[in-house]
């Protein structure tokens, strides 16, 4: 996506395609291919670069997908094959059109600009050590950049002595410089370089020079380096173009080259410091007054003078304040989430398992999956999460999300009598722990009908019954459509202990005790006589 962007960047500013491909640092044929599925998608060259949106660059990854192993094609794989030969070719002197030649005789036919840059990156053709001073430019294009390791001071964070990097831009044309210290160098702390630099040239300019650090150049090739997306967004949004210097190659950067020794000697050396800002108002100070007010060996003027003279007011605006985004390839998880920056965020059900490229800076989340904008959600805090009901399965959203209206509408489908039902189930002061019993509920009306537990709630509700045990019973004995007796008059019912109302009278009769004689046995008659 960011490749794309940078092509259809450079065509809309007008220039050709072969100047495309190289500030892109893709192939012609390859940065013809991207504007022509552009320009079938609808994008003009008469206007701006905000026509450049996700759906468009979506569009062109969609229809331009190359499949390229290892970043290289067949054609590259079959250069591989003959690479012993091609290099003892180099070393005695073939050009680079007859080792073509020579190939082609072997039934190897490749591309001339594939060969050419094989035998340069792989058999050492067209290396000499003889070098020659290169012209200085035309003011206010070129900024050389690098790093290097001006100092140590004690970091407050950890307590600890640390190394001092220092990221020196120097102009090419006047000289003029900038020092700004951190200590690291991630991208993060490249940007903010960067930043500070533009606020104090007072401008931005066109062809940033950089060194290989891996927070600029993520595969690094003499001819076509690879930036990281995370950079390549930055240069989109400041509008400079980057050209790195190749890998153990001093001489591509050598104005900057020489300025990490003086910076080294002249700034830092013998300086104490209490913390990091101290030091960077120290460089800066030191970037007018001392290197800026210096006679330059070489342009024999004041950077400073110089550089406010003839380049000042040739420099790109400074554009808004950068939002340093977090680029990463995610994993959707089977919980439908994916993390990024310690915060889960939701992704619709399609692409569970499916590895997505996100984009996530201090206000949106954008997830994309082959070049296409599928998801965007605010940033959350780490720790936080952020879930859109409609990518959960509707079955589940309510007990997700903990949704107790969506539960008692799903209930309501049931009948009037299940929803009301429902509600009653859920009035309690935690209602969430309640959810099960109306999720018990929801099951009976699957496994007995709606009708059925409609008319079970209904005689429940009807005695003030809330018990999703006592509507499975009903269910289970097959008793919900019985009819319910009438509650008896409270009149005509009886006491279960109540007396007889005589019992109660003051003049009733009383109890009298009649005594017999008691009759004579058979052993007393005998023994009588």
């Amino acid at each position: 996506m960011i490749e794309v962007r940078e092509v259809l960047r450079g065509w809309l500013s007008g220039v050709g395609l072969r100047v495309v491909a190289a500030q892109a640092g893709v192939d012609r044929k390859t940065a013809r291919r991207y504007v022509a599925a552009a320009q079938e998608a609808g994008l003009t060259r008469g206007s701006g670069f905000e026509q450049v949106t996700d759906e468009v660059v979506g569009a062109v990854v969609a229809s331009v997908r190359p499949a390229r192993p290892a970043g290289h094609g067949s054609a590259w794989q079959q250069l591989t094959e003959h690479q012993e030969q091609i290099r003892e070719w180099v070393e005695q002197g073939v050009t680079a059109v007859k080792i073509g030649t020579l190939l082609g005789r072997r039934g190897v036919d490749v591309p001339y600009r594939t060969l050419h840059r094989f035998v340069v990156a792989c058999c050492g053709f067209g290396r000499r050590d003889e070098t020659v001073r290169v012209a200085d430019g035309e003011p206010g294009v070129e900024l050389q950049l690098d790093f290097g390791n001006v100092a140590t001071m004690l970091d407050p964070a950890t307590g600890r002595k640390k190394l001092v990097r220092a990221l020196i831009f120097t102009v090419v044309y006047s000289r003029h410089m900038f020092v700004w210290l951190s200590f690291s160098q991630k991208l993060d702390d490249v940007i903010a370089g960067c930043e500070a630099a533009w606020v104090f040239f007072g401008g931005v300019f066109k062809v940033l020079i950089p060194d290989n650090m891996a927070a600029i150049v993520a595969d690094a090739d003499p001819v076509n380096p690879k930036y990281t997306n995370g950079w390549l967004d930055y240069a989109q949004h400041c509008g400079f173009v980057t050209d790195a210097a190749r890998v153990r190659r001093p001489k591509d950067k050598p104005r900057v080259e020489r300025a990490v020794q003086y910076v080294r000697s002249s700034c830092m050396a013998g300086e104490t410091f209490m913390d990091l800002e101290q030091a960077r108002a120290h460089a800066r100070n030191w970037c007018l007054q001392v290197a800026g007010k210096r006679i330059h060996g070489t342009t024999q003027q004041r950077p400073v003078e110089h550089f406010q003279a003839e380049e000042a007011g040739l420099l790109l605006p400074v554009a808004a304040p950068y939002d340093v985004p977090l680029f990463k390839s995610c994993k959707v998880h089977r919980d439908f989430h994916l993390e990024i920056g310690k915060a889960l965020y939701s992704v619709p059900r399609a692409y569970l398992g499916q590895q997505v490229d996100v984009r996530a800076d201090s206000r949106l989340v954008k997830v994309f999956w082959h070049g296409q904008l599928v998801k965007t959600h605010p940033r959350q805090r780490p720790g936080g999460r952020w879930t859109d009901p409609d990518d959960l399965p509707a079955e589940k959203v309510g007990y997700a999300m903990r949704d107790l209206d969506r539960l008692i509408a799903a209930a309501g489908q049931h009948g009037p009598d299940v929803g009301i039902y429902a509600q009653r189930l859920l009035d309690d002061p935690l209602p969430w722990t309640r959810m099960r019993a109306v999720y018990r509920l929801l099951g009976l009306a699957r496994r007995y009908g709606s009708d059925a537990v409609n008319t079970a709630c209904g005689k429940a509700l009807d005695v003030d019954v809330v018990s999703v045990t006592k509507i499975d019973a009903m269910l289970q004995r097959g008793t919900e459509n019985n009819t319910t007796p009438p509650p008896r008059a409270v009149a005509a019912a009886g006491g279960r202990f109540a007396r007889d109302p005589g019992e109660f009278a003051v003049s009733r009769p009383r109890l009298r005790v009649v005594t017999q004689a008691p009759q004579p046995s058979l052993f007393d008659e005998a023994v009588n006589q």
